[in-house]
């Protein structure tokens, strides 16, 4: 028995295979190990994962290096866990990103201005514009680039992550964009369609995994305050618009005054709800016309006049755009623009009411005043609404 016990240790088969087992498991661990190392270059971060073409455009370009002829980097392979992406009171303290859309049909130089002057961290905001695809959205599209060119090529501070241009694929509805015509009552339904698919057009683009925040500011509000986001999200509700105004000057006072612009901001009433038990399906409910007397609420006579309680709250039922913050959520939800009559109700106000039905509840602050750009005549001088601003200073 002794001998025989000798002779399995030292048969020379018996080594061979042990030795290839040994073999074979080394070459097991090194391949998991090689295995696991490939995975965690592939699980690139957020910021890395943007200079692939496949990356969210809300996410800060990084230009890739450049590869041999012939040689192509894999795509990458990207882990976001959306249960990390926050929407606070507080949102610098917990890096919240914030997405700005700008539906730009004209390029105010006033309204980039204000926008380089917001104080939370370009590093955590992206900027995406829509423009249309006419003559005056072409000159738009040249102004605004050379403007991103200074921008985007100037001290990092000023930098934001992204900066995206999309140009619309429909025609405008309207030949001009004169203030008269495009208000006027009969143009309302296809002008808002129109920037209803323009609205969803840019969100359904730029909303990337990593945004907290869409702050939609119309290209002709060149005056907020340099706080605006913060303000704004300190409340801490899904949807919250402040009140826009328009300066102008006051012929009968002989001076400066301010008046309301966006009536889109309103509490429900009966009278617009029988209105609206009476309408074909495909019609809607407008505001600010005589001809549809609604009787809705407007937060924009909601103001008190000394304005001290600038974080006064009121629920609304319709929302206007011309700043309006959102969380992300709220869009991820699927809560966009109707193009379309919904309950009566088309794009802004159409949007509030889409997100009441997904049980989010929009948010107006009457006494928190940002301003728009405007024409304003003085004899036959013809001033914007910025230039009104630095007279009356």
């Amino acid at each position: 028995m002794p001998s025989a016990r000798s002779f399995r240790r030292t048969n020379p088969t018996t080594l061979v295979l042990s030795c290839l087992l040994l073999v074979g498991l080394c070459f097991i661990i090194l391949s998991a190990s090689d295995h696991n190392a490939s995975s965690k270059r592939l699980r690139l971060t957020a910021k890395d994962a943007a200079a692939n073409i496949l990356s969210p455009p809300s996410l800060p370009f990084r230009r890739p290096k450049k590869q041999p002829k012939g040689e192509q980097p894999p795509p990458p392979v990207v882990h976001y866990h959306m249960n990390n992406v926050t929407t606070s009171n507080d949102p610098i303290q917990n890096r919240e990103t914030v997405l700005i859309l700008t539906p730009l049909s004209r390029f105010y130089p006033q309204y980039f201005e204000n926008l380089l002057s917001l104080t939370y961290p370009h590093e955590l905001i992206s900027v995406g514009f829509i423009i249309p695809k006419d003559a005056v959205g072409n000159q738009a599209t040249r102004e605004l680039q050379e403007q991103i060119a200074k921008t985007q090529s100037g001290t990092e501070k000023k930098r934001f992550a992204s900066i995206t241009i999309l140009r619309q694929d429909f025609d405008p509805p309207l030949q001009t964009q004169a203030e008269a015509e495009r208000h006027r009552l009969e143009k309302q339904k296809i002008r808002r369609a129109a920037m209803a698919k323009a609205r969803n057009s840019l969100l359904f683009t730029t909303l990337g995994p990593t945004t907290s925040w869409v702050l939609w500011l119309d290209s002709d509000i060149i005056e907020t305050p340099p706080t605006l986001i913060q303000d704004l999200a300190m409340h801490d509700k899904p949807i919250i618009v402040p009140n826009c105004f328009q300066r102008f000057f006051d012929r009968e006072k002989n001076a400066w005054d301010v008046r309301p612009y966006d009536y889109n901001s309103w509490i429900d009433s009966e009278t617009a709800q029988e209105l609206a038990s009476a309408m074909q399906p495909d019609d809607i409910l407008l505001e600010g016309y005589s001809e549809m007397a609604t009787y809705r609420s407007l937060m924009a006579f909601m103001y008190d006049d000394d304005r001290n309680d600038v974080h006064k709250e009121v629920p609304l039922d319709g929302v206007g755009g011309t700043a309006l913050l959102v969380k992300a959520d709220v869009h991820r939800d699927g809560a966009m623009f109707p193009p379309f009559a919904f309950y009566h109700l088309i794009e802004t106000e159409g949007f509030a009411k889409m997100a009441s039905r997904l049980g989010w509840q929009s948010w107006g602050l009457p006494n928190y005043f940002v301003s728009c750009a405007g024409m304003t005549i003085i004899g036959r001088r013809n001033l914007t609404a910025a230039q009104v601003y630095h007279y009356n200073e």
